[in-house]
């Protein structure tokens, strides 16, 4: 679930820089001056990867199924088996309202 945070200490705009003599020193500061520091970056995001996918005959959905007969004890009964195979991931989609990012180090709202 959520998959969106980071964990690793990789490069990123608003993270800092993880060492603890630093922490004295943006404990004054406000967050916002370090996403300053980065002119590309910003707290919004503006895109997501799609969870919806497109089948053999161009439907959309976020899961596909086929209906199968089977013949147990002489009678038959419909199954529903889920498609897996020859499906091709929507891709990215625009979102229509920009959204702030799971790790903006901000707080917007104290109550």
């Amino acid at each position: 679930m959520g998959g969106s945070g980071s964990k690793s200490k990789g490069f990123w705009p608003f993270s800092g820089s993880g060492s603890g003599d630093d922490a004295a020193k943006d404990e004054n500061e406000h967050s916002l001056a370090r996403v300053r520091s980065f002119p590309g970056a910003t707290p919004f995001v503006f895109t997501r990867r799609s969870s919806l996918f497109f089948d053999e005959d161009g439907d959309l959905a976020h899961e596909f199924y086929e209906e199968t007969i089977v013949n147990k004890n002489g009678r038959k009964r419909a199954k529903l088996k889920r498609i897996q195979k020859n499906l091709t991931p929507q891709g990215i989609i625009k979102l229509d309202h920009p959204c702030i990012h799971v790790d903006f180090p901000v707080i917007l709202c104290e109550a």
